[in-house]
């Protein structure tokens, strides 16, 4: 079994279920799992996880992620993108590039965002998708999201594209939507291009047809990953061969002076990821939380 994880640069069309599915039929194992989803339209970075490495989704989803957003001016649909129904059409004024930066300016730092109705989060149980498809439309509470950069890279049009570094868990369907709104003239996204998830980059993604053409060769684990890739944004703590004993059996270990930290990555003294653990501030010893070697 493979551990680790692939950053696959997703094809048009394809769901990130559709790309897990395809790479647990490669693989021949079920413990495969992803660390963000994209809608089909979407292609870039879709950061897969395999074998034990799924057990670090939580540490590895919430992420920065950043895109580039094509946004056709002038057209909304119920989807907020070029999938969805045309619920209206109205002209697009002759924006100048200072106006619609000035405009995409007032998106910056920490908003409000509502979720579309086509998406995954769930009203009472159920995918808000689930109640659109059914015709029946509920409200959503708004959520706050971070938006760390947003640059306009093009105008041509009714067409304007751009680029947002944002916060997990941003629909850019719905910052292109209200954005149109912004400009007075509605707009919905035409294409998205997840150019990085955390450290993960699209200039560094394997594509679909590359993992098909490893896979039966056995040359899959030259474009694997190892597990501990993604989680640059935890403290890393060295534990002594005693500690490694004590953590690997479950037990807390005692913490060396100035190196409290909420969550830490754990090694061995020769450098081998080891476990997830968390500080107990008041016992001052580490605990295991997630433990990937037995």
């Amino acid at each position: 079994m493979y551990d680790g994880i692939l950053n696959v640069d997703k094809p048009k069309g394809w769901t990130s279920h559709d790309v897990v599915a395809r790479i647990r039929r490669l693989l021949r194992q079920k413990q495969v799992g992803h660390a963000g989803t994209l809608d089909p339209m979407a292609t870039g970075v879709l950061v897969v996880l395999l074998g034990k490495a799924a057990r670090l989704s939580q540490y590895i989803s919430g992420h920065t992620k950043e895109y580039r957003a094509t946004a056709v001016l002038g057209v909304e649909t119920d989807t907020y993108d070029a999938e969805g129904k045309v619920l209206s059409v109205r002209d697009v004024p002759d924006l100048s590039r200072e106006e619609i930066e000035a405009v995409l300016s007032r998106f910056l730092g920490e908003i409000e965002q509502v979720p579309p109705m086509h998406s995954a989060v769930k009203k009472d149980g159920v995918p808000l998708y689930r109640l659109a498809r059914a015709g029946v439309v509920v409200e959503r509470k708004p959520r706050r999201v971070s938006i760390h950069d947003l640059e306009l890279e093009e105008v041509s049009l009714p067409q304007i594209t751009f680029r947002v570094k944002c916060s997990a868990g941003t629909y850019i369907r719905s910052l292109v939507h209200d954005i149109g709104r912004a400009l007075g003239c509605g707009a919905h996204l035409s294409a998205l291009v997840r150019l990085a998830s955390g450290p993960f980059r699209l200039e560094d993604a394997v594509s679909m047809d590359k993992i098909e053409d490893a896979a039966p060769k056995g040359s899959l684990e030259d474009l694997i990953l190892p597990m501990d890739s993604g989680l640059g944004d935890l403290p890393k703590v060295i534990f002594d061969e005693e500690a490694v004993k004590g953590l690997l059996h479950g037990r807390k270990v005692p913490a060396a002076s100035g190196q409290p930290a909420p969550i830490a990555r754990a090694y061995d003294e020769n450098g081998r990821f080891l476990a997830i653990v968390g500080y107990d501030e008041d016992r001052k010893l580490w605990q295991p939380k997630k433990v990937f070697v037995r």
